[in-house]
């Protein structure tokens, strides 16, 4: 006997470190909580989200999580989200030069195409202890990030200045570790991340 096998929304992995994990929400929604309540609330999510997982890392991970989470036949969606650690100054340097991390998401981009999943990308935010430094090593990496979104026809949703200048983001992660907001925070990022391109992603049919 054949058994056929129904679904009914999305199957969406959001991939990537610990502000996809939501780290700092008592709420423990995160962005991708509130965004999917608001968005896609019949989609099987799954959080891949790492805490300190840089874009190497991310893409080291990716296709054995991944296909371990999609299904013939399914709208399998991916929403990938890494940077803020790749930026992140360690011993006088960042963890990942910005040639590596514009190059992993260039390879994940690819090996999604090849595997026909419909990707979504979001910038990554900013962490509030790495200061001026920090903000200024995303705000050249943001626009390289964009580009190779644009090259493979991937929505790419741009939250660095945004939140930076968000006060609730800014007051929520002073107050915690220096890097997390707490559920105004994540709000925020959630709006941008709805009002960004989400919205019109998941009701596109990508087969």
């Amino acid at each position: 006997m054949t058994v056929q096998v129904s679904f009914d929304g999305p199957r969406i992995c959001f991939l990537g470190d610990s502000f996809i994990q939501g780290l700092g929400d008592p709420e423990f929604r995160g962005w991708v909580g509130r965004v999917l309540q608001a968005a896609v609330p019949d989609a099987t999510a799954f959080n891949l989200g790492v805490r300190r997982n840089t874009s190497t890392q991310v893409l080291h991970r990716c296709w054995p999580e991944v296909e371990a989470r999609t299904a013939p036949g399914a709208d399998n969606r991916l929403v990938v989200s890494f940077g803020a650690n790749d930026a992140v100054e360690e011993a006088g340097s960042p963890r990942v030069a910005h040639r590596e991390t514009v190059a992993n998401l260039a390879a994940l981009l690819d090996g999604a195409r090849r595997r026909g999943l419909g990707v979504l990308v979001v910038g990554p935010p900013p962490v509030l202890a790495g200061g001026a430094a920090h903000l200024a090593r995303l705000r050249r990496l943001t626009p390289e990030l964009a580009r190779v979104c644009a090259e493979f026809e991937v929505p790419f949703v741009d939250v660095t200045e945004a939140l930076a200048a968000d006060p609730a983001w800014v007051a929520e992660a002073g107050a915690g570790d220096g890097a997390h907001p707490g559920a105004g925070g994540y709000g925020r990022l959630a709006q941008l991340v709805l009002d960004g391109g989400f919205r019109a992603w998941i009701r596109t049919d990508l087969t």
